[in-house]
C-alpha cells in the first residue's frame, strides 16, 4: 500500500532545504512572537522558550508572565509584560485583555508552559483560543488543559500541539478517535493514526516515539529520527517550531518539519 502522505526526513536529507535557504537574514522580516507561561511555582518554560527562539533567529520575541513573578524574573527575560495573577499566582480570568492585546502585535503566539493548575488560567486558555486568530503553538502543561476539553482546539485553524505520547493518548480519547494510541504502537501504527487524525481535525500535532519525532498537518506527515534524550525536547521543539511557522505562515507542514531538523 502506496502511503504518499507519508514523507522521511534524516539529518542529511532535510524534507524542505528551499526553507532553510530562505530563512530572514533581516531581523525586522524575521517575525514578532508572543511567549505565555510562568507561574508563581516556576518560570523555567518561558525563560528557556524565550532563549531557544532568539536562537532559531525569531526577529522580536516578548513574554507575558504572570504579576507576581515580577520580582523573581527580573532581567532574565529582557521584553516581559505582566498580566493581572490569582492568589496562587497563576493566570487569572483578567489576564485575557492584555494577553489579546500582546496577540494583536504578534504574528504567533507559544504557550510554553510552567501554568500551574488553576481553573482560571484554563478559562483564559480556552477564551483566547476562541477569540485569537494567530497561529498558537502549546506545549508541555498547556496542553493539559486542552486535552480535557479538547472542542478549544479540534476545529480551531492554526494550531500546532507539541505533546508527549501520553498526552496525545488522552487527547485521542477525547476526541473519540476509533483506534487508541497505544506505546507499542510501531512507526507505521503510529504514521497511519496521525495521518487520520489531522485529516479529520485542525491541530498540527508533533510528537517523539520509538526515538521519532513525528509532525503531521492537515494528514500529511513526516517523521525524523531523533535519539536525544533531552528532557526537555517539547519545549526546545515548540520553540523552534513557533519560529519557522510564522515565518512560514502558509506552509504549516513544510515550516514545522524543517524547525525539526533545524534542531538536530
Amino acid at each position: 500500500m502506496e502511503r504518499d502522505y507519508w514523507l522521511r526526513q534524516t539529518k542529511s536529507k532535510p524534507l524542505f532545504p528551499e526553507l532553510e535557504w530562505s530563512k530572514p537574514e533581516n531581523r525586522m522580516q524575521a517575525g514578532k512572537l508572543l511567549i505565555v507561561g510562568g507561574s508563581a511555582h516556576g518560570f523555567a518554560a518561558p525563560a528557556r522558550a524565550y532563549a531557544e527562539s532568539v536562537r532559531a533567529g525569531v526577529g522580536t520575541v516578548r513574554a507575558l508572565l504572570p504579576q507576581k513573578i515580577q520580582k523573581i524574573v527580573g532581567i532574565i527575560i529582557e521584553n516581559a509584560e505582566y498580566a493581572p495573577d490569582t492568589p496562587s499566582g497563576s493566570f487569572s480570568q483578567k489576564a485575557l485583555a492584555p494577553l489579546l492585546d500582546e496577540a494583536l502585535w504578534a504574528d504567533g503566539v507559544l504557550f510554553a508552559g510552567d501554568l500551574g493548575r488553576n481553573s482560571e488560567t484554563a478559562i483564559v486558555i480556552e477564551k483566547f483560543l476562541g477569540k485569537s486568530r494567530n497561529a498558537v503553538t502549546l506545549t508541555k502543561d498547556t496542553v493539559d488543559y486542552v486535552t480535557s476539553a479538547p472542542q478549544a482546539v479540534l476545529e480551531r485553524e492554526k494550531t500546532a500541539l507539541v505533546l508527549s505520547l501520553s498526552q496525545l493518548q488522552r487527547l485521542g480519547i477525547s476526541a473519540k478517535m476509533p483506534k487508541p494510541i497505544t506505546y507499542s504502537m510501531d512507526l507505521l501504527q503510529l504514521v497511519e493514526w496521525l495521518h487520520i487524525f489531522t485529516t479529520t481535525f485542525a491541530p498540527h500535532i508533533i510528537v517523539k516515539h520509538l526515538d521519532t519525532i513525528f509532525v503531521a498537518a492537515d494528514g500529511q506527515v513526516s517523521t525524523t529520527k531523533h535519539e536525544s534524550q533531552e528532557r526537555v525536547w517539547r519545549l526546545t521543539t515548540a520553540s523552534h517550531a513557533s519560529v519557522w511557522w510564522l515565518q512560514n505562515p502558509s506552509k504549516p507542514f513544510q515550516a514545522l518539519t524543517a524547525s525539526v531538523h533545524s534542531i538536530l
